[in-house]
């Protein structure tokens, strides 16, 4: 097919996870070419083979894409309108900053975003007037986009506290549970965390819960309401679990929202438990769809978008409060974090 001449022009840095063509969460590439807004032109990644890869599978679709190992060089010769970053997120405050510095006008983001809050500082800061999207899926799957409405319809009335069932780590895929469940939380502002890191002193030297441990907390919103997070009670294969506590009743959004019930209080039109009938989704991974063209008119408006900075700053900065408050005994720790040099080690990925 080809570029188009009107299109806005894509560079991926990093595309281990995207030289198929079959939709899926964290293969940007097919979320791109679900948009006729975007076309794909240039890859950076540190593995040759890694980016042949790329190239030889998304040739047909965008022509030839030019590949990188130096990631400046791209942003230099290439200045693309849109940059996917996709790298370990040990790259990802250079490679923001830098490619602000080339002028692109909206970035993608896969998480997790950061190894420090002092990391984190760095891209918000970088990012106040370029449209940032952090690729928590959630903010654009139907389901939950429907619960959020129904939510602040007011269905089951103020928000009182809500529990996820879903803390697998605290910063790798925690900021999914964080994400999450402030959107059913109407996105109040956090502002203190109290919390316990799990002991993993037995575990091997090499393994992803001594470098990423799971963990208790809770999560104290402005309006007075409460969060929960744990890791029990997530069975396997299932998805995460919520359990949203109103004025008025209660949601349970059992393996990711796929299985969902209201129960209002008795004086409740419809008191009781039923099933909540929400969107199905028709097409493989429409989140993906969905974020890229939040970001296309991000930047075409000069807009922010559905998981902007604000969301971005509250996701990543739960779960390095959570370390904070361990470390104290679990006693809270008010919001913003004073330390940010605190550092979790990335789990190893792609070629970098």
């Amino acid at each position: 097919m080809g570029q188009s001449q009107n299109s806005l022009r894509v560079a991926v840095a990093g595309c281990h996870r995207m030289t198929h063509r079959t939709p899926g969460s964290h293969n940007f590439a097919t979320a791109f070419h679900a948009v006729p807004e975007t076309d794909v032109v240039a890859v950076f990644d540190l593995g040759t083979d890694t980016r042949t890869e790329f190239a030889d599978c998304w040739r047909e679709v965008w022509g030839e894409i030019s590949t990188y190992d130096d990631y400046q060089q791209m942003l230099n010769e290439i200045q693309p309108d849109l940059l996917c970053i996709a790298t370990r997120q040990t790259m990802h405050a250079d490679q923001i900053e830098l490619a602000v510095q080339a002028g692109v006008r909206g970035i993608l983001c896969d998480k997790p975003l950061v190894t420090s809050l002092a990391e984190m500082d760095r891209i918000l800061a970088a990012c106040r007037e370029v449209p940032l999207l952090l690729g928590l899926d959630r903010r654009w799957m139907p389901r939950y986009c429907a619960l959020r409405e129904l939510i602040a319809d007011g269905v089951i009335g103020e928000v009182t506290s809500a529990t996820a069932y879903a803390l697998s780590n605290l910063i790798n895929h925690g900021c999914h549970s964080y994400d999450a469940i402030l959107g059913l939380a109407a996105d109040v502002e956090p502002v203190w965390v109290s919390g316990l890191v799990d002991d993993v002193s037995e575990e091997p030297p090499d393994s992803r819960r001594r470098m990423d441990p799971a963990g208790h907390a809770q999560i104290g919103l402005a309006n007075g309401a409460v969060l929960y997070f744990t890791p029990d009670g997530r069975h396997e294969n299932a998805g995460m679990t919520f359990e949203v506590v109103g004025e008025t009743g209660r949601l349970f959004l059992l393996d990711d929202a796929n299985e969902s019930y209201i129960w209002l209080a008795d004086d409740s039109a419809g008191a009781g438990l039923r099933p909540l009938e929400l969107p199905e989704e028709t097409e493989p991974w429409p989140a993906g769809k969905a974020m890229v063209s939040d970001l296309v008119q991000a930047a075409q408006t000069g807009g922010r978008t559905a998981c902007d900075i604000e969301h971005v700053r509250r996701a990543t900065e739960i779960g390095f409060a959570i370390h904070a408050s361990s470390a104290e005994g679990g006693a809270r720790v008010d919001l913003p974090v004073a330390d940010r040099s605190f550092r979790v080690e990335s789990y190893p990925w792609g070629n970098e």
